[in-house]
């Protein structure tokens, strides 16, 4: 017989353990959180939250519903070609999981809406192309060489899986350059388009979205150029404001009406300090009459930009489109910087969307290309697995919950817990809480004359829905 312990005939060298319990928790509330020092990321509490009409003397975030605002087209990234490559060179099971975790929203999935593609090369392709690449003092005036068989291979596919997925998904396209012979200086980088092909281009517009079309894939919106005033970039071009204004009233606008395109014609693409370029396109009522919105990046200037336009042409919608991670990346800096910036700062300025650059890259930032950004962090990091960075959780903060057709509603700012709130197409609210201080804060939320208390360690974020 083996040795053991006995007390009162019971074996109590191995003690049976009981099952763990786990009745349901009863909240009004989820709460799903982000710590700024990174041990916490994008993930639900189980803590419990319920709403009571008794009050305390804590700070308290009011929401109301009955104060709306604009109404939401999504949240999510830029698609690159790069990004379209390493999500397709995942093996298949794995690479169906990520799409699946990206665009779907029940149990672990974040949801994203909102993608940008760039219409030929970004910076972040592994070389500069356009869908009409002649050569040297070739033209092709219609366009008969016009091809997207480069996207055949990555973006197409890619493409075509997540609209399956979602097949609601908003795409936006953004040119980084013409076609070199359009162009003043017959170069990817720089020069300008030539007015004498003002006419084709907006052709090559119309063929694109056709094309993608064909594929099965809507361009719900266009830009006619990235970082108009950004000739440095490979490749780029530069389009003044007043150039803008005569492509998209003489050529562009009416080449969509009369091919009866309703792809949305959105002007600017660059930075929030010189809100001047859209309000000088706005001001021109031949231009306006063709022109959806004004988007935005913000490597210069106040998010407060977006509510001048906004103000100034209320008829008129106002987008977020891109804000990049600098590798490696400062977790709890670029968190707060970004939520407080965009996720709060963009969608309380009248933005309808949020985008982060880019989705993807390889661990040396790749592919970029000669001259393009090498340092741009992507939300996922694909080689030897998939590792998910600081812009993936910014996002996941807002699209997983505030949902295509939200409506923003009015929410307090105090003090240092920055605030943003939506009503989403459910009927749930969303609020979005960052705890900008420099120490853990203890708050309520208000609805309807109830307050629920919880608290944020600083450096945080919170998104709360009930």
């Amino acid at each position: 017989m083996a040795s053991c312990q006995k007390k009162n005939n019971r074996d109590i060298s191995n003690p049976p353990v009981s099952p763990p319990v786990t009745t349901p928790l009863k909240t009004d509330v989820a709460f799903w959180l982000t710590q700024g020092d990174g041990s916490v990321q994008f993930q639900q509490q189980r803590v419990s939250l319920l709403f009571s009409s008794e009050t305390n003397s804590n700070t308290t975030i009011t929401v109301d519903t009955t104060q709306t605002y604009q109404q939401i087209d999504g949240f999510g990234y830029t698609l690159t070609g790069g990004s379209a490559t390493h999500i397709n060179s995942l093996p298949a099971a794995e690479q169906d999981a990520l799409l699946k975790e990206l665009f779907l929203t029940d149990s672990t999935h974040i949801g994203v809406s909102y993608l940008r593609i760039s219409i030929g090369a970004s910076d972040l392709s592994a070389s500069p192309f356009t869908y009409n690449d002649l050569a040297p003092g070739e033209t092709d005036m219609t366009l008969q060489r016009f091809s997207i068989d480069k996207e055949r291979e990555d973006l197409i596919p890619v493409l075509k899986k997540i609209v399956a997925l979602f097949p609601d998904i908003k795409i936006l396209g953004s040119p980084w350059s013409a076609p070199v012979w359009m162009k003043s200086n017959n170069s990817f980088v720089g020069g300008s388009l030539l007015p004498a092909y003002y006419s084709v281009y907006a052709q090559y517009f119309v063929k694109y979205i056709k094309a993608m079309k064909a594929e099965g894939i809507t361009i719900d919106a266009i830009t006619p150029q990235n970082e108009p005033l950004h000739g440095g970039n490979n490749p780029s071009m530069v389009m003044q404001a007043t150039e803008q204004a005569d492509f998209i009233k003489n050529h562009l606008g009416p080449a969509f009406r009369n091919n009866n395109i309703s792809t949305k014609i959105i002007v600017y693409d660059h930075n929030a300090d010189r809100p001047d370029y859209p309000l000088t396109i706005l001001a021109d009522p031949d231009a306006r009459q063709y022109v959806d919105g004004s988007a935005f990046h913000l490597y210069g200037g106040q998010i407060s930009a977006l509510s001048q336009v906004h103000l100034a042409y209320p008829d008129k919608n106002v987008y977020f489109t891109e804000q990049w991670v600098g590798g490696p990346g400062n977790f709890g800096g670029d968190l707060q910087w970004h939520v407080e910036n965009l996720i709060i700062g963009a969608t309380r300025n009248w933005s309808r969307n949020v985008l982060e650059w880019n989705l993807a890259a390889d661990q040396a930032y790749k592919p970029y290309t000669n001259g393009g950004c090498n340092t741009c962090l992507g939300a996922l990091t694909i080689g030897g697995g998939v590792k998910r960075n600081v812009s993936y959780y910014i996002i996941a903060h807002a699209s997983k919950f505030v949902r295509p057709g939200s409506v923003r509603v009015a929410s307090d700012q105090t003090g240092n817990l920055l605030t943003v709130a939506f009503r989403n197409p459910e009927g749930k609210k969303v609020l979005i809480v960052l705890n900008k201080g420099n120490a853990p804060a203890v708050f309520n939320i208000g609805f309807k004359n109830r307050y629920v208390t919880t608290s944020l360690n600083n450096g945080s974020v919170g998104t709360y829905v009930w």
